[in-house]
């Protein structure tokens, strides 16, 4: 966690001037005074680029020009013109899959066990005071290693960000060739043991921005579940049971007529 809020900081440093020769690629140089990403629009070796007729956000609107379609789940959604430096569209774009990947994650651990409760499996659970509650070890204790083992993954991560495949831990054979894997997706048996990831470009792409909208999705499901808990102190099954029980009175509105 540490960092990664390091690594944040560091991508945020003014950019200086990208030599011409490299702006067509994807990954490149380390110098002493700063490591330095430089992909321009984020081409994957294995993805297919959308389209220039791709759906946009706004129907009719124009994409901005460091929006080509070559990342996933591009919409041409930047009005801030946020991604219009390459450096910072590479750090935006890892941040947003890092953080769809820990709200999927986030979602699926209030749902599931709160759906557990309702069976009997699981006895007085709330996820909004489950950081106050007595586990196996004390609050110091897992803060620590929480601390050493996120700050050696985001460690590993921000490395392969910098110089990409020199984290790679899939196992050498020597009769198969191991495929390059992109930054942010490692792949190999441990992450891709299916093999869904090294089929041909289109069908990559297409898993990607669904990987990408349903964490997008999560996100926001997130921000509505501590929205709910903090105005009903109920989870977020318990506050749908209660909508489609009274749909006309339990709904987003009743936070503003009470």
């Amino acid at each position: 966690m540490a960092l990664a809020i390091a690594s944040t900081a560091l991508s945020s440093l003014p950019p200086r001037e990208i030599p011409q020769k490299y702006l067509p690629g994807k990954i490149t140089t380390w110098s002493p005074a700063r490591s330095r990403v430089n992909a321009t629009k984020g081409v994957s070796s294995v993805c297919e680029p959308l389209p220039p007729d791709r759906p946009l956000w706004f129907p009719g609107s124009s994409p901005p020009e460091w929006l080509d379609g070559s990342l996933p789940g591009d919409f041409g959604f930047d009005p801030l013109g946020l991604g219009s430096d390459p450096e910072l569209l590479q750090w935006f774009a890892q941040a947003e899959l890092m953080h769809s990947r820990w709200a999927m994650l986030a979602v699926a651990g209030i749902l599931i066990p709160e759906w557990l409760e309702s069976l009997g499996f699981i006895k007085n659970f709330s996820w909004y005071d489950a950081g106050a509650r007595e586990y196996f070890a004390d609050p110091t204790t897992l803060f620590v290693v929480q601390m050493a083992l996120m700050g050696w993954v985001e460690g590993r991560r921000w490395a392969d960000l910098i110089k990409p495949g020199c984290v790679d831990i899939e196992p050498k054979f020597p009769n198969r060739k191991n495929p390059k894997p992109d930054v942010g997706y490692p792949g190999g048996l441990w992450f891709d043991p299916f093999m869904w990831g090294r089929g041909s470009p289109e069908p990559v792409m297409v898993l990607r921005t669904k990987e990408i909208k349903n964490g997008r999705l999560a996100m926001l499901a997130f921000v509505g579940f501590v929205f709910q808990a903090i105005y009903t102190g109920e989870g977020p099954i318990e506050n749908l049971m209660a909508h489609i029980a009274d749909p006309g009175h339990c709904n987003i509105f009743s936070a503003f007529t009470r």
